[in-house]
C-alpha cells in the first residue's frame, strides 16, 4: 500500500518569542504536517521549542529530529517526553540518533565514544524508554500510549536492526558521516541497498514503519543541471548525472521536483519528507503540487 505524503520542516535557526511563533504558524500555513527541532548545540533546545511550536499552531504535529542520545539519561528523557506529549495534547513524535558531531560532545563535556559504543548507548536508551513509558505507574504519563511514535535515523546495519525492531518511523539521512565528521551523500544505488537492508531486518514487523527522507538541498528553477554543477565541488567523486540522482537533493521546476518525490516514493518507499528551514518557503509549492491544490 502506498502511503500518502507527509511533510516536515526541521527548524535549525534559533528564534525568540513572537518570532518563533510566527515562523511556526507560517509552516502551518504552508502545509507542513510536522514542525521539527534538532538537538545540536547552537540551535534551539528541542523540548521547550516544540512545546512553543504546538502552542502557536493547531494542526501540525511536533517532534525532535533527532535527539542526540549521548546527551540524555533514559529516566530524565522519559520525563521530558511524557511531559512534552501531555503539554502538546499528544502531538509529539520523538526522533533519536547516536549523535555524530564530536566537537559538540566535547563542548557539552560528554564522552565521545566509538561508533559501536554510541549505538550500544542508543539501544539502551530506546529499550529503557519503552520500559518506562509503558509502565502505568510511571509519572508523568504520556497522552499517546504506550509512548509517542519513535523515529530513528540510521544507515548502518546495527542501527537499521534497531530501527526495524523499535521505531514507527525509519529515517534515512541520505548521507553517511566521513572520517572527518563531514556528511557524504549516498548515491541512489547506495540508498537502494540501505533501504533493502532495512526491509530485510523489518520483515517480521506486524505494522510496516513509515519511511522518512531528510532532504538537504532544494533548488527550484528551470535548470536542474545548473543546480547539480553548484553541488559538484563538494562531491568531486560523482558525475553530474549521479548528482542529479542524489535523493537528498531536489532540483528543477515545482512539477519536476514533485515527480522526483513520486518516483522516490515508488522506488524506496519514502512518504515522509523533511526539509531544512532555509528551504521552507521554497519547498511549499511542491507540497501544493503533490496534494493537488
Amino acid at each position: 500500500m502506498t502511503r500518502p505524503f507527509r511533510f516536515g520542516v526541521n527548524m535549525l535557526t534559533p528564534g525568540v518569542g513572537d518570532e518563533w511563533r510566527k515562523r511556526c504558524r507560517r509552516a502551518e500555513e504552508l502545509g507542513y504536517d510536522v514542525i521539527l527541532v534538532p538537538d545540536h548545540l547552537g540551535m534551539p533546545a528541542p523540548f521547550p521549542a516544540v512545546v512553543a511550536a504546538a502552542y502557536a499552531t493547531e494542526r501540525p504535529r511536533v517532534g525532535t529530529f533527532v535527539l542526540n542520545a549521548a546527551f540524555w539519561k533514559p529516566a530524565l528523557l522519559a520525563r521530558e517526553i511524557a511531559t512534552t506529549d501531555a503539554l502538546t495534547d499528544g502531538r509529539l513524535e520523538v526522533g533519536l540518533g547516536t549523535g555524530y558531531v564530536r566537537e559538540e560532545h566535547e563542548r557539552a563535556q560528554v564522552e565521545w565514544r566509538s561508533p559501536g559504543a554510541r549505538v550500544d548507548h542508543l539501544r539502551r536508551v530506546v529499550e529503557e524508554l519503552d520500559r518506562l513509558l509503558d509502565d502505568e505507574s510511571h509519572v508523568p504519563q504520556s497522552v499517546q500510549r504506550p509512548r509517542p511514535p519513535l523515529l530513528i535515523g540510521a544507515n548502518g546495519d546495527r542501527m537499521l536492526r534497531l530501527t526495524a525492531k523499535h521505531a514507527e518511523i525509519a529515517a534515512f539521512p541520505g548521507a553517511r558521516t566521513g572520517k572527518d565528521g563531514m556528511l557524504l551523500p549516498l548515491t541512489a544505488e547506495e540508498l537502494d541497498e540501505r533501504v533493502a537492508a532495512y526491509r530485510r531486518f523489518a520483515a517480521g514487523r506486524e505494522t510496516p514503519a513509515e519511511l522518512n527522507l531528510l532532504v538537504q538541498r532544494v533548488t527550484v528553477g528551470p535548470d536542474r543541471r545548473a543546480a547539480a554543477r553548484e553541488l559538484m565541488p563538494y562531491v568531486p567523486h560523482l558525475t553530474e548525472e549521479q548528482v542529479l540522482d542524489l535523493p537528498l537533493m531536489l532540483a528543477g521546476t515545482t512539477r519536476q521536483i514533485a515527480d522526483q518525490l513520486r518516483e522516490q516514493r515508488e522506488r524506496y518507499g519514502f512518504s515522509y519528507i523533511t526539509v531544512l528551514d532555509p528551504a521552507m518557503e521554497t519547498f511549499a509549492p511542491v507540497i501544493e503540487e503533490l496534494r493537488g491544490t
